[in-house]
């Protein structure tokens, strides 16, 4: 039998104790030692993140006449975004609770536009590259909407031959900004010719790079045309708590327009309780993520974000040069924070298990079989020791040391 509630409580001593010893034995995020799921940008915005979150943690935005100042703060949350991602007069959007809410919330609005605004009946369709992430496929599967993954070339969307794959029901075509699994950005520009020769509704998903990828640009990186300066994108998903250095969960779905927004508005009257508008997938949406949200950008401005960022390409340019020299395979060009490798003469899985033995948990690619990692500012002062690490299990490797085989597993 599993757990029980207990008949009594616990102090909290106690409690505080036991939660400490249980974390004990996850990864050593604090240290470096992890390059997915946390993004590590220092105490001084650990410290913004916390105490602007706690203000914050009962209020609801659900209620905006309630609590004007989250409303207030998410707009300008909202505003600071489309600013950096050239949104145009009008633009508009808002906080959501991650990337995945962002891209459900945009494939409905797409969806819902399509239907109104272009007559689309019957069985809608997304065609996506098959390095986009898979929140794609669970918005269709929650929609009932047909997603039909394209294969990349040179790891990029191959918009030839997404063209050949849309017709008159295709709600949506999507590039990433970039994908997750190389790091990599989709040519967002013969995207959006495409988009703006069949009519179709165009969706970057920046998750990863919506605030890193202008600030990079900024510090004299080469980054292409990605966001709303491409014409014909239509919506965006941008995450705050990733390269925005927020507390979880933040993310943004940004519209180039109002009226596109206004598709997404959940709103119903037709139940005793009044009418409650929501516009996005939650109902009660936690005020400390978005007070949070607001403080951190507010902390770091343009000068502290571009100063983070220089230290996560720094970090990157150094595990390139690294890798390269241990015989690794660096997959395409990275430009912002992710890197992904792989390596002719061994499996990079299993070096992966060796390192995971030195506490490193990081992520794989599996076509090709790589490892991979995204980057935060406090690995600039550990990439000598990943290396050093790195060098020590791929020789591991080589001399059939491998151990007992680990399968990875990400959510």
């Amino acid at each position: 039998m599993g757990a029980t509630l207990p008949k009594q409580g616990t102090e909290w001593s106690k409690l505080k104790t036991e939660m400490e010893t249980r974390g004990s034995h996850d990864v050593k995020w604090r240290e470096g030692k992890t390059a997915v799921y946390v993004f590590n940008a220092g105490p001084d915005v650990a410290e913004v993140q916390k105490e602007a979150y706690t203000m914050f943690m009962s209020e609801n935005g659900l209620g905006p006449m309630a609590f004007p100042s989250l409303k207030q703060m998410e707009e300008e949350v909202v505003q600071m975004g489309l600013g950096l991602l050239h949104g145009p007069e009008g633009a508009a959007g808002n906080i959501t609770s991650g990337g995945t809410d962002s891209i459900t919330m945009a494939v409905k609005t797409a969806r819902d536009f399509a239907r109104a605004e272009r007559g689309v009946q019957g069985q809608c369709n997304i065609v996506a590259p098959w390095s986009a992430h898979p929140a794609f496929d669970k918005a269709a599967k929650m929609m009932e909407i047909e997603i039909r993954r394209v294969p990349c070339t040179d790891l990029l969307a191959d918009v030839a031959a997404m063209e050949d794959a849309v017709d008159g029901n295709t709600i949506m075509i999507v590039g990433s900004a970039p994908c997750f699994p190389f790091g990599l950005i989709d040519p967002i520009e013969k995207l959006g010719a495409l988009a703006e020769k069949k009519k179709l509704w165009l969706h970057v998903d920046a998750c990863v790079g919506g605030y890193i990828a202008p600030f990079v640009r900024m510090n004299g990186g080469d980054v292409p045309p990605f966001d709303f300066e491409v014409p014909d994108v239509m919506s965006m998903s941008a995450d705050l708590h990733k390269y925005g250095y927020c507390a979880k969960g933040a993310s943004t779905v940004l519209f180039r327009s109002e009226e596109l927004r206004s598709h997404m508005i959940f709103d119903c009257a037709d139940w005793p309780g009044g009418r409650m508008v929501t516009p996005t997938l939650a109902g009660t949406r936690p005020g400390g993520a978005i007070a949070a949200a607001w403080a951190v950008m507010n902390f770091l401005g343009e000068e502290g974000y571009r100063a983070k960022h220089r230290q996560v390409t720094n970090a990157r340019e150094a595990v390139e040069a690294g890798v390269a020299r241990l015989g690794f395979r660096v997959l395409g060009r990275p430009q912002l924070g992710i890197v992904s490798f792989t390596h002719d003469e061994v499996d990079p899985f299993a070096v992966w298990g060796k390192l995971f033995e030195r506490g490193w948990f990081t992520s794989l690619t599996t076509e090709p079989k790589g490892l991979h990692l995204m980057l935060s500012p406090f690995h600039e002062s550990v990439t000598g020791t990943y290396l050093s690490d790195l060098e020590w299990a791929l020789g591991e490797v080589k001399a059939g040391n491998e151990g007992k085989k680990r399968e990875a597993r990400y959510s």
